[in-house]
């Protein structure tokens, strides 16, 4: 499979259709659907998009369609409307939606559409992004496609999944604690989580408002950088997005960085580590030194409060948001005897929509926000969270940008970590701090372990993508992990 720049490239060009490449793509959607990637492939549906998009390129050239005819996958928390001639289902992998029709379009979804991308389908994922596994869907799991017996990460799974099978060479998925990032690297991709407000949240069905945001999966940095590119921006419809310009990253990927420092947090080689996710990091620390820049060790101790802090305050959101499906405003409503009351009605429909580890995070934030326990918790996380930001802050008075693992290991197997949900909420240790403090990170491919991918984040300060974007494609420069591809 060609990358989404060589694929818009040749589309616009006349080299080859749009047709032809959706056509391809969804025979590789086909190919492996044994990886249940998908809870939904538009068939038709693309066609369509695909025939318009080389009608478009006939009638006007294909200026201003910087993904011209790329094949994209979609998470399934990201609503398609009937408006683009999609519509399907917005399912959050729960079957609490499973028959939800969104009647509107996400803008991020809106955007790559109107920069020429195709849509082929909807990603599984774990329910309500609620997940680090993709494990937690009513669809059943998400196979990591270099070992199918292990996960491909969560809670964007299924789109880094759909990636790294080369299905497609772009997917849109949600982090809000690590759900791009740890499946990235786990899948052996890239995984590029934006600055919170540089990406429109329009249309990502709410699981933590404050911590919630869009990013895109790609084989590559330069992939990223179209993709990021496309979905970026100012968003009326959106009170959080940043009124901020969107630099072309794509074309400034080689712009050096004179002087070039990265800090390496002590925390980043902690015991839990697996061996290889550290010789992955000293490896990459390695290639940047002969490539001249300065490797500096810093101090983030806040690393591991920050899973504290983290699920007291996305599941607190995560109990306000999905407050709503009640069963009667929106979601699955239970069937009911003649003698039963609205309780009865709400309780029976949340019991039957809702999995476990949903239920379990609306629990635990209703605890920590009831009386007599906001302040303890509610008010002590939001604290810690401050000083997240204060410590990484402090770190980018030293250093360009941070390293640090995606996750302590490479991808686990099914099953290992289901009966302990701590083990599995461990998995974000290294990933929950950047969302806590709003700040851009992108995973990267570094290496392998166990005959695993591992992935190692490049964080950045607020609104700072394009150093990332100059960080990562040094690296990808001297490497071949990126150029690796799964078993078939």
């Amino acid at each position: 499979m060609k990358t989404a720049a060589e694929i818009a490239a040749a589309v616009r060009d006349g080299r080859a259709s749009a047709a032809e490449v959706t056509t391809d793509a969804l025979a590789r959607a086909e190919h492996h659907r044994g990886l249940s990637a998908f809870t939904q492939v538009f068939t038709e549906q693309a066609r369509t998009q695909a025939a318009a998009v080389d009608d478009l390129i006939r009638e006007r050239g294909g200026a201003g369609l910087p993904l011209a005819g790329v094949p994209v996958a979609v998470k399934d928390n990201i609503c398609i409307g009937p408006d683009t001639g999609y519509g399907g289902r917005t399912t959050c992998a729960s079957r609490m939606l499973e028959h939800y029709e969104s009647p509107f379009t996400a803008t991020c979804v809106r955007r790559l559409i109107d920069a020429g991308a195709v849509v082929i389908g909807k990603t599984n994922l774990d329910e309500f992004a609620m997940g680090s596994s993709t494990e937690h869907s009513c669809f059943g799991p998400t196979l990591n496609p270099w070992d199918q017996t292990r996960v491909p990460g969560g809670s964007s799974g299924g789109s880094a999944a759909a990636v790294a099978a080369r299905i497609c060479p772009v997917a849109l998925g949600s982090d809000t604690g690590g759900s791009i990032r740890q499946p990235a690297g786990f899948c052996g991709v890239v995984g590029a989580k934006p600055t919170y407000g540089r990406v429109s949240r329009y249309g990502l069905v709410a699981f933590a408002s404050s911590l919630d945001q869009v990013g895109p999966f790609a084989t590559n940095v330069a992939d990223a950088a179209l993709a990021l590119e496309a979905i970026s921006g100012l968003d009326p419809f959106d009170a959080t997005s940043a009124d901020r310009a969107v630099p072309a990253w794509s074309s400034e990927l080689d712009t050096p960085i004179t002087g070039l420092t990265l800090g390496v947090p002590a925390q980043a080689r902690a015991a839990a580590n697996h061996p290889g996710v550290t010789a992955a990091l000293d490896a990459m620390i390695a290639v940047y030194r002969e490539l001249g820049a300065t490797v500096i060790d810093i101090d983030l101790p806040l690393i591991d409060e920050g899973i504290a802090a983290y699920y007291i305050l996305a599941p607190a959101e995560a109990s306000s948001n999905l407050a709503r499906f009640d069963g009667v405003r929106f979601g699955r409503r239970a069937a009911l005897g003649d003698r039963d009351s609205l309780l009865d009605l709400y309780t029976r429909s949340r019991a039957e929509g809702f999995g476990p580890e949903v239920k379990r995070r609306v629990m635990l934030g209703t605890h920590v926000l009831s009386s007599g326990y906001y302040d303890a918790y509610y008010a002590t996380a939001l604290k810690v969270r401050r000083r997240i930001l204060d410590g990484f802050n402090a770190a980018f008075a030293r250093c360009h940008a941070i390293l640090m693992p995606t996750s302590p290991g490479p991808a686990f197997r099914l099953g290992e970590k289901a009966a302990d949900p701590l083990a599995l909420y461990m998995e974000d240790v290294y990933t929950v701090g950047v969302n806590l403090a709003g700040l851009p990170a992108f995973s990267v491919p570094a290496g392998f372990a166990d005959g695993l991918p591992v992935g190692v984040q490049v964080i950045a300060p607020a609104f700072e993508e394009a150093r990332l974007f100059t960080v990562a494609r040094m690296f990808e420069r001297e490497t071949t992990h990126h150029q690796r591809v799964p078993p078939r």
